[in-house]
């Protein structure tokens, strides 16, 4: 897969109270991806970045919100996160910026 792609398919990790109570359950992390993303690249991208081994990935496409905007009504972009599951012993530490 082209390393420039890779670069760029993992927006940001996803933080909120279900994603930490879904990291210690499950052992998973949850990342915004770009709208096209595979599941694939989502892998090699994680691996790449982060140095730890990927054991699945699951995605889903979170609908955009219904917004005002003055008098019209809007709609916010669709967006899509995925939840990537770590082999046994891996993690991810955001708070030191890498893997531990």
């Amino acid at each position: 897969m082209n390393q420039e792609r890779l670069m760029q398919v993992l927006l940001a990790p996803q933080i909120s109270e279900k994603a930490t109570w879904v990291a210690e359950k499950n052992e998973q992390v949850i990342f915004r991806v770009v709208s096209d993303a595979t599941k694939p690249e989502i892998k090699a991208a994680v691996e790449l970045l982060f140095k730890v081994q990927v054991e699945s990935v699951q995605v889903c496409t979170v609908k955009g919100k219904q917004k005002r905007f003055g008098r019209s009504m809007g709609r916010r972009k669709n967006w899509k996160k995925a939840f990537v599951s770590l082999k046994p012993g891996q993690e991810i530490n955001f708070a030191e910026g890498g893997a531990v």
